[in-house]
């Protein structure tokens, strides 16, 4: 099988969770069975969102590290578990030789797959996702029509930055709640947890109803391209 490299650390618990969710998804009788995967957990990486939208210091200097380092290490492909740093995917791309598997694609293409082009979805996200449009111009290709958070975007980024990356969980999940809501009453059918903080809040909280989880898909896709069984 094809050996796996993770350029992660945006944040931590996004990168456990994947890598938690690539080992359990996979079908295996014993550790042989398993892919190898290489990870670099780079905290170094900084804040994409201020990257983006507030002249924020450039995180593409240690994203294209952190691929240079796995590709040099032996990664036979990479992937990356977090949705707002793929504003910067193609730079990253260019810096290494070897394939990378692009969550967003893998994302909208699960959402066209499973509800066909005839569905609203409603993005969760943080700023510099939402304001880059990067997930909407990936629907928008299939004809999947997307409408984002207004009055709740500021509680939203709350309970990504506030309570799940502060490790804060005992705050519960109204603001997520309130989020969702809102996107009801815009006509979403299902919705979208497009920053990796999102789908783990979905472990952590057991979220139920039509969610589409960015980091499930690349579970899977992931386990496709390596060459492994899914489970």
């Amino acid at each position: 099988m094809k050996t796996l490299g993770i350029i992660g650390g945006m944040g931590p618990l996004a990168t456990v969770d994947l890598y938690r969710r690539i080992v359990l998804r996979t079908k295996a009788l014993k550790d042989q069975d398993h892919i190898h995967v290489i990870i670099d957990s780079n905290t170094n990486i900084p804040d994409r969102t201020k990257a983006i939208i507030a002249n924020g210091e450039d995180p593409t200097i240690e994203l294209i590290k952190s691929a240079r380092m796995l590709e040099a290490a032996g990664a036979d492909f990479l992937i990356m578990p977090c949705n707002t740093a793929h504003y910067f995917i193609d730079v990253i791309k260019e810096s290494v030789h070897i394939p990378f598997v692009n969550m967003l694609e893998e994302t909208v293409n699960y959402t066209y797959d499973k509800y066909g082009k005839y569905i609203t979805v409603g993005i969760m996200a943080t700023d510099g996702t939402i304001k880059s449009k990067i997930y909407e111009d990936y629907f928008k290709k299939l004809g999947i029509k997307t409408v984002v958070p207004e009055e709740t975007q500021e509680k939203i980024m709350k309970f990504i930055y506030e309570v799940i990356k502060s490790g804060r969980y005992d705050e519960g999940t109204d603001l997520f709640y309130e989020c969702v809501s809102e996107l009801k009453e815009k006509g979403a059918d299902a919705f979208l947890l497009g920053c990796t903080e999102l789908s783990s809040a979905q472990y952590l909280f057991n979220f139920e109803g039509s969610f589409i989880n960015p980091i499930e898909v690349l579970t899977e896709a992931s386990i496709k391209y390596a060459g492994g069984e899914i489970n």
